[in-house]
């Protein structure tokens, strides 16, 4: 495998533009959309929250096809409890877009993030979609990549190739998301292209699996959001024999994904709000996979040992109590150890070892800093 530039339009056919409409009151870029040049096998992830934004009831409906050709994504507004105007203004999103790709509305993908309960200025993103399409380009990522972003400090891209017999294929992603995280799925936004060619039972299978290693291991706050969702689009371009099974084509081509997802995931936790340290939470012995992926967020999500953390004070009392605040039977003080590297560096790894049977578990998380506190005190 190799890392390459590009990000999301790395991938053969992919294109992609980032504009501003208006929608945020800084004039930042707050439009992007995501293009295949072809038809694309297309998978998703949505949040778990009962309350869903209004463009992610109509994504699911779009992504349960299981084709498509474009991601439309607005920031700055969430289209959330908005109700039938919200609904009607993310379907008419997706017609927008269609009519001007030349395509199906069906073939659309929405989502927005921002602010929840303001109703989308819907007339602003009419405006500014002709030029949006029209300045789709294979060397669009970045300005994708920043006309999703909210609070996020940094862009989060990445892209990687490797050869399927004989072809090179190429993963191409990018995310945005720094608070109210802890996907499962979802509280961010993810988004994979591929030329691979793949069937989309496969694909689909692919993007459970690497969505629950990376986006589905991570948490700034325990916040879990209404909106947001991973997409992964797969146009075939790269003319690899098509993968259709578990093969070692698809273990090639699972480990690449999971491999991006993994550092979009990592490059969220980084820019968490606030952020000062890194931490990884290592559970072993747990009884079973989601036991242990449960005891891992439960230190994970424990304001005493993020602030800990945060003032470099190694308690690992909080951590015990974490663990012990769950009410797992057989866990006992006697046969659990804890450990940790020092405190005082930027980058944390906490050991939890049970001896309740033989799964293990990693979550990623950061420290809780007075700057999260300032940041979303004001946010607005």
């Amino acid at each position: 495998m190799k890392i390459v530039k590009g990000g999301i339009t790395a991938p053969q056919g992919f294109l992609a533009n980032g504009v501003a409409c208006g929608i945020k009151r800084s004039g930042k870029a707050d439009l992007g959309l995501i293009a295949s040049t072809v038809p694309a096998v297309t998978a998703a992830v949505f949040t778990k929250n009962s309350i869903k934004a209004a463009p992610l009831v109509v994504s699911m409906k779009h992504a349960a096809r299981g084709r498509g050709r474009a991601v439309l994504v607005n920031s700055g507004n969430a289209n959330c409890y908005t109700g039938a105007l919200g609904l009607k203004h993310a379907k008419s999103s997706t017609r927008l877009v269609a009519q001007l790709l030349g395509t199906k509305p069906e073939d659309v993908l929405v989502t927005s993030t921002g602010i929840i309960g303001r109703h989308l200025p819907y007339h602003k993103i009419v405006d500014a979609a002709p030029a949006l399409v029209k300045g789709l380009s294979p060397s669009g990522a970045n300005k994708f990549a920043r006309a999703i972003m909210t609070t996020d400090l940094k862009v989060k891209e990445i892209a990687a190739a490797i050869k399927l017999g004989g072809k090179t294929v190429t993963i191409g992603a990018c995310a945005k998301g720094s608070g109210m995280i802890e996907p499962d799925m979802a509280t961010m936004l993810g988004f994979v292209t591929t030329d691979a060619d793949i069937s989309s039972g496969m694909l689909k299978t692919a993007l459970r699996r690497a969505a629950q290693r990376s986006f589905n291991s991570i948490t700034v706050d325990g916040c879990m959001s209404t909106n947001d969702m991973v997409t992964l689009q797969a146009n075939g371009l790269a003319g690899n024999k098509r993968i259709t099974a578990a093969d070692a084509d698809f273990k090639k081509f699972y480990e690449a994904l999971e491999f991006v997802c993994v550092d979009l995931a990592k490059k969220i936790i980084i820019d968490g709000e606030g952020a000062t340290k890194f931490l990884t939470i290592h559970v072993t012995g747990a009884g079973h996979g989601p036991q242990a992926k449960r005891i891992a967020k439960a230190v994970a999500n424990s304001p005493l040992v993020k602030t800990a953390a945060f003032g470099s004070n190694p308690n690992w009392g909080r951590v015990g109590a974490a663990v012990g605040s769950l009410g797992i039977k057989g866990i006992d003080e006697r046969s659990m150890r804890i450990s940790f590297s020092p405190f005082d560096k930027k980058e944390i790894v906490i050991n939890v070892a049970l001896a309740l049977g033989k799964y293990e578990a990693t979550v990623y998380t950061c420290d809780l800093s007075y700057e999260y506190v300032r940041i979303n005190g004001k946010y607005n």
